[in-house]
């Protein structure tokens, strides 16, 4: 037996070590704590029909994205007695609403857990590791700077000795922490684009918040570069710097470009196609700010880091599809307003080039990977 289900999930602040949050409904026989899930929908694709189980379910609404984060297994209690095995996909949602009221609101409970709470709450083991991998790691707190060369030692991996010679280097400059501010910048722009693809009051907002974090992003960028000029000492070699910030830049331009067109042709309503590419564009985003953190130490965390541009890559694959069947969708149905089509072409094309901003992101870290681990 199939089903499909959501992780719906929120972060506290747009820092990319800023804890996240999972939404947990009851079960409405056994009270117990479950994600929203429900069975296929003919004529829905899979995240589609997650996502609505969500809203039934949860009285959530928030962008999904089509490439599924993982699944996993229960027994499904059926109405003859029989206890079936149930295969669930995992699809995450971002949500960016929640309603006051829902269709099963008086049947089911709703509550928000940090990240091992709702691990724990859960019953099923595989959903719990599935939920318990999902965060960005507390690298943060990990690798920062101690003050005690001891503890420097300790969590750099070098030696006591070494530790004293590197605090007498020439300053190496701040690069990751403006890796993880620009991927904390890369975040909040795709949510203002999701809500933006998502329609409803507040359109002008959504485009001059874009506006706005690709101004931050370039200031970032900025950043670096001068910091690359100023350092004796870089943690990577200096082109890989500056192509990893100017990808990053790249994206959250692509994203202003989507906006200022969605601006300029009066786009109100997105296609259903083009909310799926901008949900893929928030899951994207959210690995990226967990990706920067573990560049600290990447030969340690070399396997980590491939699992994640693996995945980058995939979505960019899956985007790629779901673009083809828009546009092909569009030409049928538009052949009678060719101005409506190039409109929504051109609105196709900007959202895939931020798709492909992360893909080339992930061919920038496993470059580091390859040269570091």
């Amino acid at each position: 037996m199939r089903q499909i289900a959501v992780l719906p999930y929120r972060t506290l602040s747009n820092a990319v070590d800023a804890p996240i949050q999972i939404l947990l409904i009851t079960s409405r026989q056994s009270r117990r704590w479950v994600i929203p899930k429900g069975g296929l929908m003919k004529g829905l694709p899979p995240h589609a029909a997650a996502s609505q189980e969500a809203e039934e379910e949860a009285g959530v609404l928030g962008a999904t994205c089509p490439v599924p984060l993982g699944s996993y297994r229960y027994r499904k209690q059926r109405n003859s007695g029989a206890s079936v095995w149930a295969d669930v996909d995992v699809y995450p949602f971002a949500v960016t609403d929640e309603l006051e009221t829902w269709d099963e609101q008086h049947q089911r409970e709703r509550r928000w857990f940090s990240l091992a709470d709702a691990a724990t709450a859960v019953d099923e083991p595989d959903l719990r590791a599935l939920i318990r991998s999902f965060g960005a790691r507390e690298f943060r707190a990990a690798s920062s700077p101690a003050r005690l060369i001891g503890a420097m030692a300790d969590k750099t991996g070098v030696n006591t000795m070494f530790a004293w010679f590197q605090k007498l280097l020439p300053e190496q400059g701040n690069f990751f922490d403006l890796f993880e501010k620009q991927a904390a910048t890369l975040v909040a722009g795709a949510d203002a684009l999701a809500r933006l693809a998502q329609g409803g009051p507040g359109r002008a907002q959504h485009i001059r918040e874009i506006e706005e974090r690709e101004h931050d992003a370039d200031d970032i960028t900025r950043e670096v570069l001068q910091t690359v000029r100023r350092s004796f000492l870089t943690p990577f070699d200096r082109s890989a710097i500056t192509s990893l910030i100017s990808v990053m830049d790249d994206a959250i331009d692509e994203m202003q470009h989507t906006a200022n067109a969605s601006d300029l042709y009066e786009v109100i309503e997105f296609e259903p196609e083009m909310r799926d590419m901008a949900a893929i564009i928030v899951d994207a985003a959210r690995l990226t700010a967990e990706i920067m953190p573990l560049l600290r130490k990447v030969a340690d965390n070399g396997h980590r880091l491939h699992e994640l541009t693996e995945r980058l890559v995939r979505m960019e694959g899956h985007a790629d599809e779901i673009h083809a069947a828009g546009l092909k969708r569009l030409f049928k149905a538009d052949l009678k307003d060719p101005m409506h089509f190039f409109v929504r072409q051109e609105m196709f094309k900007r959202l895939e080039r931020v798709v492909d901003r992360f893909e080339d992101l992930a061919n920038e870290i496993d470059g580091l990977v390859i040269d570091h681990a």
